[in-house]
């Protein structure tokens, strides 16, 4: 059957009409040697290993040039270890990258600028390096230019609306006692022409006096222990208009801060302070500043919306801090740089960030401090508790906050005003990773 004419049998045994035809055969146009796996090892990838000069081969690295028709034609579409003009990773179409040698398209001799990866890859090496970089190209410098924030944004200024409540019929009692003391003790001492009626007088007024001094210069600190004692309030029962304190992890808002010279990301409340110190013919840092003492000469405090997640009952509550609210940051700030009179080196970033803000860098004794509430610190929040269409808020308080008497440690009402954000010193190692 299979000598019928006008049919043939195929090698399935299937028989077809017509003629067999006689085809030529092709030329691979790929090596057909098999290419073992190396799982990236580079020893065991022959000729690339040998090209590379790595492993046990003696002498140098072998040149590869074309032979032949077929091969200069398989070379032409090859991969990674031919270098033809349509090369791959090694090609002389990477010449550029800084960190490989130019070498003629007819040979690749020596060993490459970096060292192969333990994965057998070919990088141009480490992303901190320059030598994936162009030749003449330079690495770009630190831009320390003020960020200027929208409305959403509330920049601070250096002073605490922080005083006393005292009602004005006890104040005007208080001064009416005094100068009638004084008149009784002047008049007696006048008319018996006894010194001990002053003696008396004095020691009456000096515990008052006492009492006075003692309360302005630990008023700050009253008032932080005040806050610090103040109890922890349940979001969860919290009525609308209610003021509470709220202890929890901070996330950042729809725009979150940093920091202007450290450049710290991802913070709600960011802060820099550049303080000078004035000898006895020193240069002012303020109008206010007085001599043998350190004024504030520039402050860039910013503060903006976030959110806080309770530790009590686990609820998550925005804190209206932006849109110019008034806000009572107690953040500790951290000296960065500090400019005394026997290191008066200063950095280039320093200078930098000085002159980006139009600031002079002459012969001064100068300090820098940097003071942040970083995303996922742990705050403290006080406030009025606000409820709007199941969105649960903190505001400032409309009226300014008294935190009454304090008899056992000498101290009158102190007041103040704003919302109060506190914040432990150790926050910079203890911030949970959101």
């Amino acid at each position: 059957m299979g000598s019928r004419t006008g049919s043939h049998q195929l090698s399935n045994g299937l028989i077809v009409s017509g003629r067999p035809e006689h085809l030529k055969e092709r030329q691979p146009t790929m090596g057909s040697r098999a290419v073992p796996y190396t799982g990236g090892d580079i020893k065991k990838s022959g000729e690339l290993g040998k090209m590379y000069g790595v492993g046990d081969y003696p002498g140098p690295p072998p040149i590869l040039k074309p032979s032949s028709r077929g091969s200069s034609a398989s070379q032409h579409n090859s991969g990674s270890v031919r270098s033809g003009p349509n090369s791959g990773p090694v090609g002389h179409k990477l010449t550029n990258s800084g960190s490989m040698p130019k070498k003629s398209s007819g040979s690749f001799s020596g060993q490459l600028m970096t060292p192969i990866q333990p994965t057998g890859l070919i990088t141009s090496g480490p992303l901190s390096s320059n030598t994936g970089r162009r030749s003449g190209q330079l690495e770009p410098a630190a831009s320390f230019k003020k960020v200027v924030y929208g409305s959403s944004v509330t920049s601070l200024n250096d002073q605490i609306n922080l005083g006393f409540k005292v009602s004005k019929v006890a104040m005007w009692v208080f001064l009416v006692v005094v100068l009638m003391g004084l008149v009784v003790g002047a008049f007696l001492m006048v008319a018996v022409k006894k010194a001990v009626i002053l003696v008396a007088v004095a020691g009456v007024l000096a515990p008052l006096v006492v009492i006075l001094l003692w309360n302005f210069a630990y008023k700050e600190r009253g008032l932080l222990g005040y806050l610090k004692r103040y109890p922890d309030t349940e979001l969860r029962g919290a009525i609308d208009g209610q003021f509470v304190k709220v202890t929890g992890v901070v996330t950042c808002g729809s725009i979150p801060l940093e920091t202007s010279f450290q450049r710290t990301a991802r913070c709600v409340y960011a802060s820099t302070e550049l303080d000078e110190y004035k000898s006895w013919d020193g240069k002012s840092a303020n109008p206010s500043h007085r001599c043998f003492s350190w004024g504030r000469r520039h402050s860039e405090k910013h503060v903006a919306d976030f959110y806080i997640s309770d530790f009590q009952s686990g609820l998550r509550a925005m804190v209206k801090a932006g849109y110019g609210a008034k806000v009572v940051p107690f953040v500790k700030p951290t000296t960065v740089i500090d400019v005394t009179k026997s290191n008066k080196e200063l950095s280039p970033n320093f200078l930098r960030w000085l002159a980006d803000r139009s600031l002079s860098s002459d012969d001064r004794i100068m300090r820098l401090k940097e003071g942040c509430i970083k995303e996922g610190s742990t705050v403290s929040v006080m406030g009025l508790v606000r409820r709007h269409e199941n969105v649960l808020m903190i505001v400032p308080p409309v009226e300014p906050i008294s935190i009454g008497c304090q008899w056992t440690r000498c101290l009158l009402p102190t007041y103040i005003e704003g919302l109060i954000l506190t914040c432990d010193d150790s926050q910079n190692a203890d911030v949970i990773p959101v």
